[in-house]
Formats: structure tokens, sequence, C-alpha cells
């Protein structure tokens, strides 16, 4: 099981930057970076609020809980 970050999908469906995203949100380059490459270990509740407030989004258009792919049994 794994949580998957959508931010870049959001961004690149309004055409947006990161340099965008920090202007319009007032959050770190560092944080919405490290959101857009999926190298982030954990997410505030202030983060997400401002970038749901920013796409007109919820939560779920943001971060996805997702099962592992499971290895099909070689014959």
């Amino acid at each position: 099981m794994s949580i998957k970050c959508n931010l870049s999908t959001l961004m690149g469906k309004h055409k947006m930057t990161i340099q965008d995203v920090c202007n319009q949100t007032g959050l770190a380059r560092n944080t919405v970076s490290f959101l857009y490459h999926e190298k982030q270990n954990a997410i505030s509740f202030k983060t997400l609020n401002k970038l749901c407030d920013l796409f007109n989004c919820t939560t779920l258009d943001i971060i996805e809980y997702m099962e592992d792919e499971k290895d099909e049994p070689i014959n």
C-alpha cells in the first residue's frame, strides 16, 4: 500500500509551474517541489488546505491511497 501525490497532475491540468504554485499559495518552493516530485514523507493540513483552495479540489484529488501492484506468479 502506498500514498501517491497528484500535485504534478493537477499542475499540468492547470498549466502551472512550481513557482506559480508558490506565488499563489505562499508555500515554500522546497515544499512544493518535494510534493511535485513525490519526495515528501509528510504533508501538513495547512499545506493541503492551501493546495485545495488553489485548485478548488478536495484532499482526495491531491493525495491518493493506492494498493501496490502484486507480482504475477511465474508458471
